[in-house]
């Protein structure tokens, strides 16, 4: 199974945020990812770094200006 973690990163700090990810969809509000669990976040960032090698999704805030 290729499930991942994603992360949010803020100020230089990464907080886990979902794990065991299957899906992450684009949506017009940001970003709607999904777990084998089934839990779901939306949350309004964007992808910054997908690193396979360890299974870690890096995604940052919108900036809203």
């Amino acid at each position: 199974m290729c499930e991942t973690n994603v992360y949010l990163r803020q100020n230089e700090k990464e907080e886990l945020i979902l794990k065991e990810v299957a899906t992450i969809s684009s949506q017009e509000d940001g970003l709607l990812m999904r777990s084998i669990f089934g839990e779901q976040k939306n949350i309004k960032a964007r992808i910054k770094e997908i690193n396979l090698t360890d299974n870690k999704i890096i995604i940052e805030p919108w900036d809203n200006k």
